[in-house]
């Protein structure tokens, strides 16, 4: 497990890691429930965690440089106010888990919002923000679904992965 000398991780007893574990520079979580990530997880610079519920983040996942995955957010259309200092009782806060399945990628600068789930093999484009749950192996610019992604090219990569093969069209 790599985490850089200036990533900031509060919470860190709620996390469980797996291996290898890259946590770049001016990294921010703030791990107030549980939270997983998986093997082969990159978490890169700039990005943070936050918002007090759970969060997993599947094997072989990212999340790109300045991603926010937000656990929590205000309601400030339905009458609630206020910020950080004030009660939670006047704020109207939302706090729901957020799941990142394996083999995704959440792109530079995208926001995931509370209770989202983003399916297996899913990517998000980067400047996105996700409101909803996201269905396996799309390809996402915002919330919508752009293309297919070669789901069988990723596992054919990954099982040369864990065989410790190069895959074939590698070769030279």
């Amino acid at each position: 497990m790599t985490i850089h000398e200036f990533a900031r991780i509060v919470g860190r007893e709620n996390i469980s890691f797996g291996s290898p574990i890259l946590i770049d520079d001016f990294v921010l979580i703030v791990a107030r429930a549980p939270m997983t990530l998986g093997n082969h997880v990159h978490i890169a610079c700039f990005s943070s965690i936050t918002g007090g519920e759970k969060v997993v983040i599947g094997d072989f996942s990212a999340v790109s440089q300045g991603a926010r995955i937000l656990t929590g957010t205000d309601d400030f259309i339905h009458g609630g106010f206020g910020n950080s200092t004030v009660p939670t009782e006047f704020r109207n806060a939302t706090r729901a888990p957020v799941n990142i399945g394996r083999f995704c990628v959440v792109g530079a600068n995208a926001v995931v919002l509370p209770g989202v789930t983003i399916g297996e093999g899913a990517v998000v484009g980067a400047n996105s923000v996700v409101t909803r749950d996201l269905d396996p192996w799309g390809v996402y610019i915002g919330n919508r679904r752009h293309r297919e992604r070669n789901r069988q090219g990723v596992l054919d990569r990954y099982e040369a992965f864990r065989a410790g093969e190069l895959p074939a069209e590698l070769h030279e």
